[in-house]
């Protein structure tokens, strides 16, 4: 009975949080929505906080050993333009796939994530970074190898732009569809992941080619310099 409860009020805070955000939801406003009284709230986790990072641990934690998986597979790759493309893979496809509660989160996690994202509360900032920086670093590492003379200002930042690609095409997918007039579904994963990894393969294949051209500069004004 008390494992029932406590996914009960898992499922609900996840629901509030990610309609309403962290800092507007209370601990009564979940055990409300659960059907229970706030004692057995905190008997359960405590504080809002550990509710919240439970909710963090149960999604991220089979998206992240997928992606972690699929990266190293990834970096058995000789052909570096095959790798890089298998490197971006690895990070979109396990977001999309998924998409069920407890495997990854599906639309309501993934729009919790990004409502949280963009309040800025402390405890949740915390809660995300312990979710998601390790393997995000790992990412960027990783990209790096096969992206070469790439600085890391730019792979960061163009890690961060495919990561809000991916969120607004999880929680968006019906925008796809109206702008197209039809035309495209925007609800075809399969077409999501390849659009989104063939848009950031161009965008971080683009960093290799910038800085070829910036060593080739470079050897060119040495050797003007000795003659």
């Amino acid at each position: 009975m008390r494992a029932n409860v406590k996914e009960t009020l898992l499922r609900n805070a996840a629901m509030l949080f990610s309609r309403s955000g962290y800092n507007a939801v209370s601990l009564r406003d979940v055990a409300k929505a659960a059907g229970v009284n706030v004692g057995s709230l905190t008997y359960h986790f405590g504080s809002k906080a550990n509710l919240l990072r439970e909710i963090y641990e149960r999604h991220t934690h089979p998206m992240n050993a997928r992606r972690l998986e699929l990266l190293g597979e990834a970096r058995r790759i000789s052909d570096p333009d095959e790798r890089l493309m298998a490197i971006l893979r690895a990070y979109v496809v396990p977001a999309f796939v998924s998409s069920s509660d407890g495997d990854g989160g599906g639309a309501e996690f993934t729009r919790m994530r990004a409502v949280l994202s963009a309040e800025g509360n402390p405890d949740a900032q915390a809660i995300i970074a312990d979710a998601f920086d390790q393997t995000s670093r790992t990412f960027i590492e990783t990209l790096a190898e096969c992206v070469p003379g790439a600085s890391l200002e730019s792979l960061v930042w163009r890690s961060q732009f495919l990561l809000g690609g991916l969120y607004y095409a999880l929680i968006n997918p019906e925008r796809i569809t109206r702008l197209s007039n039809g035309a495209v579904d925007g609800n075809d994963r399969d077409a999501a992941i390849e659009h989104l990894v063939e848009a950031t393969y161009a965008s971080f294949r683009s960093l290799s080619e910038t800085a070829s051209v910036v060593v080739a500069a470079d050897n060119k004004t040495i050797r003007k310099a000795s003659i």
